[in-house]
């Protein structure tokens, strides 16, 4: 993290480094869950957001062996991440501990039961740095934003409970946000597989098994047996402040180069030599060096192993702190003055009464922190008071939230929504069968009036739903599946936004539907298809276009067709109906001309049927010649030998 800090910012942090501490809240003390001689003292502490916690201790060892009394239920995570470090190389020869005692029936074994764990050593003068991880209680995050001057400040502060068994006394603490990958390990406990029972069958063979020989690379693969072991650079590096912070703790445990030789001592205050590089949480080994008279020097960072190197933001306390066992101590683990804001949010929410009304009020600031904010609640002030508390989602640097705090009654909020089907867009073609995609598009009016004597800022949440937004209001934003609307209201004003919203689904249609000339028609003048390509449709648009109008006059046709036949029926029964009267002979005479003449017409639009017809097909045959070849899919690029020849 940066150190860059005001006075005012350093004064407040000094004060926040007197941890506040709270004894005697979690019962009756336990023995630590790992205890070895007052020779190697507790120096170093990581507690991650895992429930894991990553303990250092550093000391002077005479002897040819150490001895470390471990809990049945921790002696795995222990073996699993055991680091040890000495100058001038490792000197461990092995790690001896006795099995566990045979149970009786099935009772669990006694999880405060002990092991011994004896690291013998190939020498009687140490200077050791031993490392390991054990269960460990999670800190937890607290912040605060304090409103005063230009720019928010912001102040993250972390809670730490000590449930160890034994005291933290001036060790260097780190929080670690992120979570590393950590499981629980059983490598105390005996594991016998099941093997497959063979029986003598006589000399029957069921299957030839294969053989695999590579004579020209069995040099080679000696030499890789041996690079893997993770090996230190040639030249030790001195630690910066990032070191473990961006590795979620796979850095916690030092290293020394791995050639016995005299090493520079540790830096002031504890801080562990920088580790070899590594990459995607696995090390890069350069060759190895020769191996020295008395034993393979070795780096043994197992931590980088097990983490996970991005993702996570390290806090390395400047000072060394002191928290008793069974105590908790919080920490100011960052100041920082901020972008940020006051104003308003309307979102609605079923758990809180008139939030479907009235907008909440709420603070938007970015974190400028340099690392991540992790999810915690965080307190809300303003020229020393208390405005209301929230709570605060996991935040990335860079990143913005808004966190409500408050409901604001002072302004009054509804809405409306329409919904219709609208738009179509080429997908796909194969011939005269087309894949439209179309729109279910929604708009949403939102009104709001401000009953107070200033101006505000007010943001709509409005939950998309799988949905786009579709030419958003200036401003909008998309966060976590929400559009974010602003607008600004006068004092004692109203304002109105419209949100669009579309959700595109297909559909199947033929070319004569009117949803596929819309979307051709869409396509060519927006998606630049390839000229031969574009010519084909555009006389196939021409083509169905003719067809169309040809249709529409064989409609009108058959239409007058069946009315002049209606009137031939009438005039038929009128007919009839004088027949015998000998006074009606001027009407049947008039009568009969009508007749005539009705059948005349029928002729004629019965003709023009035919032609048209005749014309309507063979315009349908030339329209699926000019399709034939035609084959598109508007999500790819279209050559242009999908087009037809000419």
């Amino acid at each position: 993290m940066p150190n860059a800090r005001s006075p005012r910012t350093r004064r407040s942090l000094a004060a926040a480094t007197l941890a506040l501490s709270l004894f005697g809240a979690f019962g009756c003390a336990r023995r630590p869950a790992v205890e070895t001689g007052p020779t190697l003292p507790l120096r170093r502490v990581v507690v991650y957001r895992n429930g894991v916690g990553y303990f250092e201790r550093q000391g002077h060892v005479e002897g040819e062996a150490v001895n470390f009394r471990v809990t049945q239920a921790e002696v795995g995570d222990f073996l699993a991440t055991l680091a040890v470090m000495e100058q001038g190389g490792s000197s461990v020869r092995s790690a001896a501990f006795p099995m566990p005692e045979e149970q009786v029936g099935d009772a669990p074994p006694a999880p405060e039961r002990r092991r011994n764990v004896r690291l013998a050593l190939d020498g009687r003068e140490h200077d050791l740095v031993v490392g390991y991880t054990v269960e460990t209680p999670i800190w937890r995050p607290t912040y605060r934003l304090v409103f005063q001057g230009t720019q928010p400040q912001v102040q993250a502060w972390g809670i730490v409970q000590n449930l160890s068994g034994e005291d933290w006394t001036n060790v260097n603490l780190s929080l670690v946000s992120g979570s590393p990958v950590s499981f629980r390990s059983e490598l105390a406990t005996p594991v016998i597989p099941v093997r497959p029972i063979v029986t003598d069958r006589g000399a029957v063979i069921d299957a030839v098994p294969q053989s695999d020989t590579t004579l020209a690379q069995e040099e080679q693969r000696a030499v890789a047996t041996t690079a893997p072991m993770p090996q230190a650079s040639p030249e030790p590096m001195a630690e910066s402040a990032d070191d473990e912070g961006g590795s979620g703790g796979g850095r916690a445990a030092n290293t020394r180069t791995a050639r016995r030789r005299p090493m520079p001592s540790r830096p002031a205050g504890g801080a562990p030599m920088a580790p070899p590089a590594v990459s995607g949480g696995f090390y890069r080994p350069s060759a190895p060096p020769p191996p020295p008279p008395s034993s393979t020097p070795r780096n043994l960072a197992s931590l980088a192993a097990l983490a996970v190197q991005g993702g996570s933001t390290r806090y390395d306390l400047p000072q060394t702190v002191t928290i008793p066992d069974r105590s908790a101590t919080m920490v100011m683990l960052v100041a920082r003055d901020v972008p940020g804001e006051q104003m308003y949010l309307f979102a609605p929410d079923p758990g809180v009464g008139d939030s479907g009304s009235h907008p909440f009020h709420v603070a938007r600031f970015e974190n400028r922190t340099g690392g991540t904010l992790e999810r915690g609640p965080i307190a809300i002030f303003e020229r020393n008071a208390f405005l209301g508390q929230g709570m605060m989602e996991s935040l990335p640097d860079g990143a913005t939230t808004t966190v409500p705090f408050s409901l604001e009654r002072g302004i009054a909020v509804e809405s409306s929504q329409t919904s219709a089907v609208e738009g179509a867009r080429l997908v796909r073609m194969v011939r005269e069968s087309l894949t439209v995609e179309r729109y279910s598009v929604t708009r949403t009016t939102y009104r709001a009036r401000n009953g107070m004597d200033r101006a505000v800022r007010l943001l709509y949440r409005h939950a998309l739903n799988g949905a786009q937004t579709h030419e958003p209001p200036p401003g909008t934003e998309n966060s976590n599946g929400n559009a974010l609307v602003p607008t600004s209201i006068d004092p004692h004003g109203r304002s109105e936004v419209v949100l669009t919203t579309r959700s595109p689904f297909s559909v199947g249609v033929d070319f004569a539907n009117v949803f596929a000339a819309e979307a051709i028609t869409a396509y060519l003048r927006d998606g630049h298809p390839p000229d031969p390509v574009a010519a084909t449709l555009r006389g196939a648009l021409d083509l169905r276009q003719q067809i169309a109008d040809l249709t529409q006059q064989r409609d009108n046709q058959v239409t007058r067709r069946d009315d002049l036949q209606r009137n031939a029926e009438e005039t038929r029964g009128n007919l009839t109906a004088i027949q015998r009267n000998p006074a009606a002979a001027d009407l049947r005479a008039q009568l009969t001309a009508r007749l005539a003449r009705t059948a005349t017409e029928i002729d004629q639009a019965i003709r023009r049927i035919v032609e048209l017809d005749t014309q309507i097909g063979e315009r349908r045959v030339r329209l699926i010649e000019a399709l034939r070849g035609v084959e598109l899919d508007v999500n790819t690029p279209t050559p242009a030998a999908t087009a037809p020849a000419r």
